[in-house]
């Protein structure tokens, strides 16, 4: 590891100051409008969240390596921090599911269309060396798909 890369620890070996282990990334939450139309289409991409999920406030859905995927309904963040209003201009979160083969990005955002979810960039080569492609979940989130080129 490079003098650059290196960053400070306890004596303990965790970072930070305190005896405490550093917060450990865990999840990532996103805000939606509709519930069940956000957990169809997160389902379609195969996350398991199950169907009473759809009418809940919160739901999560275990990601592999431990991560999880939450989603609150605008009420609720509202019950929260009263005021809140989604962003003026879209959804800022962005998510991307990697897909076995570039056939598979063609497939999934032909399937994701087809069925009525907004293409927002259809299936290219991109130059960093895979195939890629956007598609909008219900709440205008960008859903990056892609693969591997051979």
């Amino acid at each position: 590891m490079s003098n650059e890369t290196q960053h400070t620890k306890t004596p303990s070996g965790t970072p930070g100051t305190g005896t405490e282990p550093a917060p450990r990334f865990a999840a990532i939450g996103m805000a939606v409008a509709d519930m069940a139309a956000s957990l169809a289409f997160y389902r379609r991409l195969g996350l398991s969240v199950p169907a009473e999920a759809d009418t809940a406030p919160h739901a999560e859905a275990a990601l592999p390596g431990g991560l999880r995927l939450m989603w609150d309904t605008h009420e609720t963040l509202r019950s929260i921090t009263p005021g809140w209003t989604p962003p003026a201009d879209g959804a800022p979160t962005g998510l991307a599911f990697e897909c076995a083969h570039p056939a598979g990005v063609d497939k999934t955002y032909a399937e994701l269309v087809a069925a009525g979810y907004t293409g927002e960039k259809e299936p290219w080569d991109a130059p960093w060396g895979q195939r890629y492609a956007v598609v909008q979940d219900p709440d205008g989130h960008g859903v990056d798909l892609f693969a591997a080129l051979a």
